[in-house]
């Protein structure tokens, strides 16, 4: 069975509190606490110690995982080298790629290629043990800045950041028009289309709640480029939201059929996140790509 190991050496300024609560503190889900402890894969300085132990700074904790500790232990997508891949920030346990506009974050089907995914699979494919695992997908004609998983079990501890809004994301998008206001809040809920599973609308089937914040950053003619963070995450819920007011994204053939730009103008601009089995803030920032409209300022 593979198996995965961690091993971290606690800083200098680490807060003295249970083996227990700094796993709590990581966002090591329960169900894995339980299976570390239970089998005493979790050791404290080379030892297994009980959980209730007090860590102290500088003490080295160390990890190993099961492929049974996870629902998805295996990436499985198929490697593809056909282009180069723009990463952002690396560490041993993941990665923040710049996703270019115009293709898909991951397969549909068994066999496909030509996706982000694909692509970070031929990367990694020489490094034992590391293999391409989805946190987040990004729509396939929105660029910038996107997390990627490279072993199992940080997935569930992004996730957590994810549902806990520790993750956060901001994105620019030039829309149709010109805002009437400074900044804003949306809240409406996106279901599915009734007609095409592809598709969100407001209402629609199975509707949940959905907020999307925004900020107006310039007014250039009849176009307005905003700067956009979301509460939630539903399916194409900045290009719903944005349309449902009146302002579609440019290039939104999807929500707005008289779009004539090349491409959909969405760029995750950055993303701040607290780095796995730390403490540590990251940000990370994307560059816009040539085929966005550049700000004047």
């Amino acid at each position: 069975m593979q198996k995965w190991t961690k091993q971290i050496e606690l800083p200098a300024d680490q807060m003295v509190m249970t083996l227990s609560q700094l796993m709590q503190q990581w966002s090591l889900p329960r169900r894995i606490r339980g299976q570390l402890r239970q089998n005493k894969r979790v050791l404290l300085n080379g030892n297994y110690q009980p959980v209730s132990t007090l860590i102290q700074p500088r003490d080295k904790v160390s990890f190993t995982f099961l492929a049974t500790d996870f629902r998805h232990s295996q990436s499985g997508y198929e490697i593809d080298h056909r282009d180069h891949l723009d990463i952002l920030y690396e560490n041993p346990d993941f990665m923040i790629a710049n996703k270019p506009g115009g293709i898909k974050t991951h397969p549909n089907s068994p066999g496909e290629v030509g996706t982000l995914l694909n692509f970070v699979q031929g990367y990694l494919q020489k490094i034992t043990g590391k293999a391409a695992y989805m946190v987040h997908r990004l729509d396939e004609g929105t660029s910038g800045a996107i997390i990627i998983a490279k072993v199992p079990f940080v997935v569930p501890m992004l996730n957590a950041q994810l549902k806990t809004k520790r993750i956060q994301r901001t994105y620019l998008a030039w829309v149709k028009g010109r805002m009437e206001q400074a900044a804003g809040t949306i809240k409406m809920p996106i279901g599915r289309h009734p007609s095409n599973d592809r598709l969100r609308q407001i209402g629609g089937l199975a509707a949940q709640d959905a907020v999307t914040h925004w900020q107006l950053l310039e007014t250039r003619g009849s176009t307005s480029l905003l700067q956009i963070q979301l509460e939630t995450g539903r399916t194409h819920q900045i290009r719903v939201h944005l349309a449902a007011l009146g302002h579609p994204l440019l290039g939104d053939r999807d929500y707005n059929p008289k779009a004539i730009d090349r491409r959909l103008q969405l760029h995750s601009n950055t993303v701040s996140l607290i780095l796995p089995f730390s403490q540590t803030d990251l940000t990370v920032k994307a560059p816009l790509p040539a085929d966005f409209i550049h700000p004047s300022v």
